[in-house]
């Protein structure tokens, strides 16, 4: 009997794990290059923990976006649930697109691998009433480059420039490929603040506008490729619907464009007139070189600066070095910038800074040291020569193996001590007596004594406090259900200003609010059973108008468009439907 009982629940497990689907569909198996894909991933109950397929191969240039479907039609409930996708190939080929998860009631559901097969860019038809065709028509994305033909290390600026047709709209924008400029050291410009620009794309009128620069300078000679710019926009195209007030409806379509390869011949420096110390500078510069003193005292110390500064590609070479006596004892310079990037190139200076301590009496000098660079107006290379500076060391041991007029040779000498060379060096301390005053009735025992006694009358203030804010029962439901309507809001808060994952997000916090007051599953929402619970639950009318009208706004959403203003006006009032809920729910 009880393996009877065994098989029969068995069978009922099987028979209600086998109602659940879970799916995938795309839009074509086959498809250019060029083209896009919508894959569509499907359940009759509702899920949680929903994990995509990773895409390889693909780029996600639209999603996730999420509906739901639940009717009744005579007596029988019809529900789904779709997460939907829209992939652009990377390449051509012969693909899988992974299984994606999910959880309904406990258990894990997968979907079915998908074969996609991705062949050459075809040829599209140009229907002027097809949004796909009439965004393509209106976007373009072009990289202007400054100079064709520059020589190594000669600055170039690439500009990214957006033109966009007066009769479409742009709703947000992401790059999906970066270029990464091998072969080039590269520094973005800020452009941010800039507006569209009227103008003109092949001979006809269009807007522009500046979305992205970046100043190049080439480490190689050659032909050299610059990587294009990949972006994906939503644009907002009309079509042939008209509203209630004679305006056309526009709808929605992702567009990926890009700016193609451009390609430069950098030229290499001349060989002819190159100095020996040639380090690879190229711009126009000035070299200086400084002391923080000309004279000083034995074992006191100085610094010794070599600055160039100028314009060119100043954080691209070296520093020449400052050769001194080696009667002198000299520390590792420290290396400094100060160079801002503009679109004319790198800017400012740069300088090593030496510690110099002498040991002996006497003059040391500072030989001249010179600075060669590649001047890209003239086209020739030019030198540049330091002055000679002298440091005049007044006090200190005496080295008699070298002159005390000058010390003007780099050979090491035989150093002969006198004995008192550690002269200028303290030997004898003068320490003073600490007093130590007795802890016994000094300040600190005092304060401890009494700090106990100061403690009690600020904890009975604070406990009062405590027990007047626990007592206002009015004040801490206005705080509890403002905490409330932040929790369920937070993640829509965060996704203000794109469109479709906001009102995701909002649609998520308003099925979650009703789901822990009403204590009812997603799958039983409804407007009409929505509404007749919160009537049940003595909610007023205006307040169960507000979050119906929120829930068709979040419908609406993923096929008019919405602006700025309009998704803070709803999130204002999401808060304000669902603190007003939390009062009059009963």
């Amino acid at each position: 009997m009880k393996f009877k009982l065994y098989i029969f629940a068995f069978l009922l497990s099987s028979l209600v794990s086998a109602q659940v689907t879970f799916e995938a569909k795309v839009s074509k198996s086959k498809l250019g290059v060029n083209e896009r894909l919508r894959i569509d991933f499907i359940m009759n109950e509702d899920g949680d923990n929903f994990n995509p397929p990773s895409f390889e191969n693909f780029t996600v240039v639209g999603g996730p976006s999420q509906s739901i479907n639940n009717s009744w039609i005579n007596g029988k409930r019809t529900f789904s649930k779709t997460y939907s996708y829209f992939l652009a190939p990377k390449k051509r080929g012969n693909f899988v697109i992974s299984q994606a998860t999910i959880e309904i009631k406990g258990e894990t559901y997968k979907t079915l691998p998908l074969k996609i097969q991705v062949t050459a860019a075809v040829d599209k038809p140009k229907d002027p009433n097809d949004p796909d065709y009439i965004a393509s028509e209106s976007i373009h994305l072009v990289a202007e480059v400054s100079k064709a033909n520059p020589y190594l290390n000669e600055p170039i600026v690439v500009s990214y420039i957006l033109y966009v047709s007066p009769n479409v709209g742009i709703n947000g924008s992401r790059e999906v490929d970066s270029p990464r400029y091998n072969d080039f050291w590269s520094q973005n410009i800020d452009v941010r603040g800039q507006r569209f620009q009227p103008g003109t794309y092949n001979g006809e009128d269009f807007r522009y506008i500046t979305i992205k620069k970046v100043v190049l300078y080439p480490q190689k000679s050659g032909k050299l490729n610059i990587e294009p710019l990949a972006l994906d926009i939503t644009v907002e195209v009309p079509t042939n619907r008209r509203d209630i007030f004679g305006g056309r409806l526009m709808k929605s379509v992702h567009k990926t464009v890009a700016a193609g390869n451009r390609t430069i011949n950098v030229k290499p420096l001349p060989e002819e007139g190159k100095p020996l110390d040639f380090s690879g500078a190229v711009g126009d510069f000035d070299l200086k070189v400084t002391t923080s003193k000309n004279e000083l005292k034995a074992t006191e110390a100085l610094q010794a600066k070599v600055e160039v500064s100028g314009k060119g590609n100043l954080k691209l070479f070296k520093l020449p070095k400052l050769t001194l006596p080696s009667s002198l004892e000299v520390y590792e310079p420290e290396h400094k910038e100060n160079v801002s990037t503009k679109l004319s190139g790198m800017q400012g200076s740069i300088s090593d800074t030496y510690t110099v301590v002498p040991s002996y009496q006497g003059k040391y000098p500072l030989p001249s040291i010179t600075f060669s660079y590649f001047d890209i107006n003239t086209q020739s290379y030019k030198t540049l020569s330091s002055d000679e500076l002298v440091i005049n060391v007044t006090e200190g041991p005496i080295n008699n193996s070298v002159s005390n007029n000058s010390v003007t040779t780099n050979t090491k000498q035989e150093v002969i001590t006198t004995g008192n060379q550690f002269a200028s060096f303290k030997t004898k301390t003068k320490f003073i007596p600490i007093a130590s005053e007795p802890f016994f009735k000094s300040t600190s025992f005092w304060s401890l004594l009494l700090l106990p006694f100061l403690a009690i009358p600020i904890a009975i203030i604070i406990r009062k406090k405590k027990d007047e804010r626990d007592s206002d029962v009015v004040g801490n439901r206005i705080r509890q259900t403002n905490k409330l309507a932040r929790k369920y809001l937070s993640e829509a808060k965060k996704a203000l200003g794109n469109k479709e994952a906001f009102y995701n997000a909002l649609e998520r916090a308003l099925h979650n609010y009703l789901k822990s007051k009403l204590h009812i599953e997603t799958s039983e929402f409804s407007k009409d059973k929505i509404q007749e619970l919160l009537q049940q639950k003595s909610v007023s009318e205006v307040t169960i108008t507000e979050f119906i009208d929120l829930l068709q706004s979040c419908e609406l959403a993923r096929y008019t468009p919405f602006t700025n203003v309009e998704m803070q006006n709803d999130y204002d009032k999401a808060a304000k439907v669902i603190s007003t809920l939390d009062k009059q729910i009963r």
